[in-house]
């Protein structure tokens, strides 16, 4: 007579969650878990020199960011420009663009902005111009200004939100747009508070030291 092993019975006995990988490994859920996207606006001081531009660029390249847009432009200081990048990356993958930045020399300070962010575009659309009042209707609809008119086309400046500039050019597209030309999102942080220096990068390292963030590679 052979008796059995103390503890639980088979059936008692936990079964941990997730699948096996082709190796036989047991995957954790919680790392599997696809993480979504978002879009967030990340604002960067550089110091205004030659290279600056494609040192940032040739970060993005080599780490395949999603990056959705990327301006830059000097700031009432003309020892500085911004950076202006809009990013669509899961969380982890917005972490990485801000620290990576951080590591180029020429990067003063980096700040992602509140959602509440002013944030402005500035789109050029040059459409058929065989409709002249259904045209300019649509202009004023969207505060659109006129730059150039001939008697087969129009050109519009409009400005404003990612939003705004996207209906308007679904608007004009009724038209037949011939060409179109866009900025790429521009941004500042709200009332007093400093879109981007280096006040607001070391706050923002010392809450990122506070709580976990994933590893740096």
């Amino acid at each position: 007579m052979t008796e059995g092993f103390d503890g639980p019975t088979p059936d008692e006995r936990p079964t941990p969650d997730g699948r096996r990988n082709e190796l036989g490994i047991r995957v954790d859920p919680a790392v599997e878990a696809r993480r979504e996207p978002r879009r967030t606006v990340i604002s960067a001081l550089v110091t205004h020199e030659p290279g600056v531009l494609s040192d940032v660029s040739g970060l993005f390249s080599r780490r395949q960011f999603n990056i959705e847009s990327l301006t830059v432009g000097p700031t009432d200081d003309e020892r500085l420009a911004r950076i202006t990048l809009v990013v669509e990356e899961p969380d982890p993958g917005i972490e990485q663009v801000k620290k990576q930045l951080r590591k180029l020399v020429p990067v003063r300070a980096v700040r992602e902005l509140e959602p509440d962010a002013m944030r402005r575009e500035l789109a050029l659309v040059k459409v058929d111009a065989e409709r002249p009042d259904e045209v300019v209707a649509v202009a004023e609809m969207y505060g659109a200004k006129s730059v150039d008119a001939t008697p087969e086309t129009a050109t519009f400046e409009v400005t404003g939100s990612r939003q705004k500039i996207e209906a308007a050019i679904d608007a004009f597209g009724r038209f037949g747009i011939r060409e179109l030309a866009r900025t790429g999102t521009t941004a500042l942080a709200r009332g007093t508070d400093e879109t981007a220096s280096p006040a607001s990068t070391v706050e923002e390292s010392t809450n990122q030291r506070s709580s976990p963030q994933p590893a740096d590679d």
